[in-house]
């Protein structure tokens, strides 16, 4: 069996970085990730959707759709997992700034972040060019307000943006590369105490019900499921480690301090019209013990999130080693 961090590498993702201006004012909610998703959604299929009737599950062209595999997820007749669930894990997330201001004047800009992962990175053209559409056909918020995406930016392992996309010429550069874990790692880094800051609400499900704190071995079971259906429905490979030890390893790590709360958050849903509650945890907790064997699981949990609603930006945390040098047994 393979280490964490050798099978971690097969899954690749791509993180880029949109910068939308508003041409008008636009009014949009203090946390806008369903904001964004909802309005990609819609736009997305007005792009790919060439059935009069619009109705995906008679639709002749379905397995062979950009917009049911991206956005829908279906898990796959052939599937070995999931068989009862609707939908896979969709392979992208998206980020929207973290500042709660909610009207932009006409020229302001701000961003949010758009994470890809397997083989939807091969999709990065759709979102782009739905976004381009997206900004001037449909507009942004409940006044419709009208955007550009002024650019785009391939963001490397370490934080640089690289120009991808910019609204002069119109045209995708290809410089950006996947992200693998191998390059989000410090060599031989052995991890005692860790602290994780959760930016955005945190769902997490524990015997049916939403979690109100959090063990160390809850979340480690959490991010594991995640990874591994990643990389099932997504990377076409599997998750090859044992698991049964790592929980073991996981449920002797303490919790050192705890400022986790309890944030509510509503969103409208379009489709359903009606409000959807979607509150989680925030804040941050500390955790003490042999971390060593979960740090590549943690940092690459950094960028695909975890817990539910991840499409959303939902589960977005970070992860900083707050003390080093304990040896890994």
């Amino acid at each position: 069996m393979e280490s964490m961090v050798t099978q971690l590498t097969a899954l690749k993702f791509l993180s880029v970085r949109l910068y939308l201006r508003a041409d008008e004012t636009l009014r949009l909610p203090a946390y806008k990730g369903s904001t964004l998703r909802g309005a990609f959604g819609r736009m997305f299929k007005d792009v790919v959707c060439v059935i009069p009737h619009r109705d995906c599950p008679r639709c002749e062209l379905r397995s062979n759709c950009a917009y049911p595999y991206v956005f829908e997820t279906p898990v796959p007749e052939t599937a070995q997992r999931m068989r009862k669930y609707p939908s896979a894990p969709h392979p992208f997330v998206i980020l929207p700034t973290l500042e709660d201001k909610r009207q932009y004047n006409a020229g302001d800009i701000f961003h949010f972040d758009l994470i890809l992962i397997g083989r939807g990175i091969d999709y990065l053209p759709y979102f782009i060019y739905t976004f381009a559409q997206l900004s001037t056909r449909r507009g942004l918020g409940a006044d419709r307000g009208k955007c550009t995406l002024a650019s785009a930016q391939w963001q490397e392992p370490q934080g640089q943006g690289v120009s991808i996309y910019d609204d002069g010429d119109q045209e995708l550069r290809e410089e950006c590369q996947p992200i693998s874990i191998e390059s989000l790692l410090d060599d031989e880094l052995d991890v005692g105490e860790v602290r994780i800051r959760f930016l955005t609400p945190t769902r997490l499900v524990q015997s049916g019900r939403l979690a109100s704190d959090l063990p160390f071995h809850f979340l480690v079971r959490t991010l594991l499921r995640r990874v591994s259906n990643l990389m099932y429905f997504h990377c076409g490979t599997e998750l090859d480690v044992d698991f049964r030890s790592l929980i073991r390893q996981s449920e002797k790590v303490e919790i050192a301090s705890n400022e986790l709360q309890w944030y509510d958050w509503k969103r409208y849903s379009s489709r359903q019209q009606r409000h959807i509650k979607q509150g989680g945890l925030v804040g941050s907790v500390s955790y003490r013990g042999n971390l060593h064997p979960f740090w590549p699981l943690l940092k690459l949990g950094e960028f695909i999130h975890v817990g539910k609603s991840t499409s959303f930006g939902l589960g977005k945390y970070q992860v900083e080693a707050v003390n080093t040098g304990v040896s890994a047994e």
